[in-house]
């Protein structure tokens, strides 16, 4: 007697993940530019954490790039250390 049709009231979820990429292997980017704070604010939180490769779907090589552009900005005052609401 069990009912072979069943119905949810919402459909079932179906997980289908965004695929990462590297935005700079994409637009063929060489040079990561310490002195653009606009562009490395995308690689910031709200708070001016550095994000990581697993959110942004940066490559290594580039996500050390961005690191040490973001280190570079902070050192000379571009980007500050640490906010309460950059974005």
């Amino acid at each position: 007697m069990a009912d072979k049709n069943v119905r949810y009231l919402t459909p079932v979820a179906v997980d289908t993940k965004k695929e990462k990429y590297c935005r700079f292997k994409k637009h063929r980017i060489k040079y990561v530019d310490y002195k653009d704070p606009e562009f490395l604010k995308q690689f910031l939180n709200e708070q001016g954490k550095i994000l990581p490769r697993r959110l942004t779907g940066t490559s290594l090589k580039y996500q050390r790039k961005v690191a040490k552009a973001v280190k570079r900005a902070r050192h000379l005052a571009i980007l500050p250390y640490v906010t309460d609401l950059m974005k």
